[in-house]
């Protein structure tokens, strides 16, 4: 049995708590879950999944996600892996991109293509192919292996210490390496894992009326959780953040909302298995804002010349799937290129300066601005568009978008958003439109989405 497989089997066999969920499901007892894992691995079987083979996995934040993956798993299959929220064409460009046969929702397995699997020695030993924003618009398949996400996960273990008495609350989405890894973590240590379907504040009430003692969060749900007027959580004991840069003052405020909890400030790219650097209670407060020093078996150069944060790190992905010069121009020397630009500080800890990428991050979910360009140009009354991040104090970045109308035509930011929700995830439709005869330019006259936070500030005077 695979790496993860058993590392999740094991834990579910050992649990002495229900898997919890704040949303309509109640929560499921580990022997069910084991029994949806069952289940799913069985009708795969009799499907004749293909050893590797690449199945499209539901994810919604229930307990039985968890039943599901480690069904796909215990079939010798790959799971990817898809909001059961996301939108249609997100799901349908998926499926041409993965061709896979078969989509597992809770217990439930469908077939969805006919084609035959293709060959792909890459996925040997896979578990997961997750897919991210790149700065080219198209999603990027990263391909996790079992061994180095078991691997990853047992390092993290010994930097946490999760215990059996905890009770972890996720509002991460599983979907994300964040989310997934935090889960098996808290269920391989035997804490109480309490899924949160949606984020909200009260959600988060919920979960720490249940006895939440660790939280896991990108800061803008921090964020968002301390605009509450006296909002405190004095029975929490730790606190994970990541996916986005953490403000000094954010981190104080968490500190002061939490006095007796241990902040944990952890970056990393799902492309090196999260979690490459950490900033923990010992670093602190001095250390904020910087993201702090390697974690265990981690390895970073800061490139010359250019100033690239790159990492070296034995729990990194496979590769890109069905992209082996994307994955080859990816890694220098076997150390991972992150497109960050970093410097050290005078007390030798990393700290980000800035994005070589153009890559947003709203609310931590990184969302490629091209991707948002090219569908508002396939509006039939759109000439152009051009979106960038634009700061924000709630969720770190929110999008801005300059759209020019054709010629004669007239078009409402309203319509725009109604047009957009009918082909992609809501956190990706723009926050702001404005709209102009031409795409703000740069010197040499190309599109400058430096231009459209220029807007942004002309339009805040």
């Amino acid at each position: 049995m695979s790496a993860l497989a058993l590392l999740l089997a094991e834990a579910l066999r050992n649990a002495h708590h229900s898997v919890e969920s704040l949303g309509a499901d109640a929560g499921k007892s580990a022997a069910a879950l084991v029994a949806i894992a069952e289940g799913v691995a069985r009708a795969l079987a009799l499907r004749q999944v293909q050893p590797a083979e690449l199945v499209h996995v539901q994810i919604g934040n229930r307990p039985s996600d968890l039943g599901a993956l480690l069904g796909v798993w215990q079939a010798g299959a790959v799971a990817v892996p898809i909001h059961v929220a996301a939108a249609p064409a997100t799901v349908d460009a998926l499926k041409q991109r993965t061709r896979a046969r078969f989509s597992v929702d809770e217990d439930r397995v469908e077939t969805i293509g006919t084609a035959a699997p293709l060959e792909r020695p890459l996925l040997n030993d896979a578990a997961l192919v997750i897919f991210t924003s790149g700065s080219t618009g198209l999603p990027k398949g990263a391909v996790i292996g079992h061994q180095r996400l078991a691997g990853k996960i047992a390092a993290l273990d010994r930097l946490l210490k999760f215990r059996a008495d905890d009770a972890v609350l996720v509002p991460l989405q599983l979907t994300f390496i964040f989310g997934l890894w935090v889960s098996l973590l808290a269920l391989r240590s035997g804490s109480r894992l309490i899924l949160v379907p949606k984020f909200s504040n009260q959600a988060i009430h919920d979960g720490l009326q249940r006895g939440a003692t660790i939280l896991a969060g990108v800061p803008s749900m921090y964020r968002t959780l301390l605009a509450e007027p006296g909002f405190a959580m004095p029975a929490v004991r730790q606190m994970l953040t990541g996916g986005e840069v953490l403000p000094i003052k954010l981190a104080g405020s968490m500190r002061n909302a939490a006095p007796a909890a241990g902040l944990y400030d952890l970056y990393g790219l799902t492309e090196t298995g999260s979690c490459d650097f950490v900033l923990d209670p010992a670093n602190q407060p001095d250390g904020f804002g910087a993201i702090g020093v390697p974690t265990e078996g981690v390895a970073y150069r800061i490139a010359k010349g250019s100033g690239e944060l790159e990492i070296n790190t034995p729990f990194a992905m496979l590769g890109y799937l069905d992209d082996p010069q994307l994955t080859a121009d990816s890694f220098r020397d076997g150390y991972f290129r992150t497109g960050d630009l970093a410097c050290l500080t005078p007390g030798g800890r990393v700290q980000l300066i800035g994005r070589a990428k153009d890559i947003i991050s709203r609310g931590g979910i990184k969302i490629a601005p091209l991707e948002i360009d090219n569908l508002l140009a396939e509006h039939p009354k759109i000439m152009a568009a051009l979106c960038a991040g634009v700061p924000d104090e709630r969720l770190g970045e929110v999008i801005h978008a300059v759209v020019v109308p054709r010629a004669g035509e007239a078009v409402a930011a309203d319509d725009l958003r109604h047009w957009l929700l009918q082909r992609v995830e809501r956190y990706k439709v723009p926050d702001v439109f404005y709209f102009a005869d031409a795409l703000p330019a740069g010197p040499t006259g190309k599109a400058d989405r430096r231009g459209v936070a220029q807007l942004t500030l002309r339009a805040r005077r």
